[in-house]
């Protein structure tokens, strides 16, 4: 069950950026509309293209582009799929019209750049970029870049991940022998990720252990990865899990021993705690 990097796997585990909320009072209920990555051909000259384009590499290679603001192994692209261009893969196209937005798990309304910064803090167990520096700067750009054409207020098809339910109680014995069978081939036996050439880089990324996501990512969360691993897992056979194996295999591995995210005590503090927060 690969979890693959740039462009091909899991986990800035993620709440991910694009994981939507539920909806506020007088929040826009319009349908979605159909996500629609601009082609690179489309990329403007100059250092708008020069923003954009880093920003692009933040989200596909963040090891080698912002690796003081990381704490583990992961990549952008370990969740947001094609650089945030690929639908319930936590896509990034759309975002910039979205924010600000309320957010239950901190009881405020986030502007893109804190929901930006919340994932460097609990995807990538790190911290945060400086709001006005030229990394920030440059995720803005490429995000609002892919959200060119998405109207104001409109989420489009696809934004953060599917809606699954389990059919029966998550079995995370079971959900073992799955992790054994369908996804250690990439992630590990022990779920630690399959190193690359670089150092501190992973071809398939780690799913638990110091090299993954904190236990306030999203991801930590069964309800969460579930529909990520059922929709997109295994590499190359995305859909073949049941929805019950897919919560199941989540079951497991969001259980395993992960970096703690203290500030996390704070979470939810106006109500609507999910019964799987960590």
């Amino acid at each position: 069950m690969p979890w693959r990097v740039a462009g091909a796997g899991l986990v800035a585990a993620t709440f991910m950026i694009a994981a939507p909320v539920a909806a506020a009072a007088g929040a826009d209920t319009r349908a979605p509309v159909a996500l629609v990555a601009p082609a690179p051909s489309t990329l403007p000259s100059g250092l708008m293209g020069d923003a954009i384009r880093l920003g692009q590499r933040i989200v596909s290679d963040t090891q080698s582009t912002v690796k003081s603001y990381v704490g583990n192994g992961l990549t952008c692209a370990n969740c947001h799929l094609d650089a945030g261009r690929q639908a319930y893969a936590a896509p990034l196209v759309g975002l910039t019209g979205l924010f600000p937005e309320y957010e239950s798990r901190s009881g405020t309304v986030q502007s893109l750049e804190e929901r930006i910064n919340d994932c460097f803090l609990r995807s990538m167990n790190g911290r945060k970029l400086p709001s006005s520096g030229p990394e920030m700067v440059a995720l803005l750009a490429y995000i609002a870049w892919l959200s060119q054409g998405v109207p104001t207020g409109i989420a489009v098809v696809g934004r953060g991940f599917s809606d699954i339910k389990a059919p029966a109680r998550p079995d995370p014995a079971r959900g073992k022998a799955l992790y054994e069978e369908k996804c250690a081939a990439c992630h590990g036996a022990t779920g630690q990720g399959t190193p690359g050439a670089t150092a501190g880089a992973f071809v398939f990324p780690p799913l638990w252990g110091p090299q993954s996501f904190n236990d306030g990512a999203g991801m930590a969360r069964t309800s969460i990865a579930a529909p990520f691993v059922q929709t997109k897992m295994p590499l190359g056979s995305a859909g073949t899990l049941s929805d019950q194996d897919a919560y199941d295999i989540a079951a497991y591995f969001t259980a395993q021993p992960r970096p703690k995210y203290v500030p996390k005590t704070k979470d939810w503090s106006k109500g609507e705690r999910p019964a799987d927060a960590r």
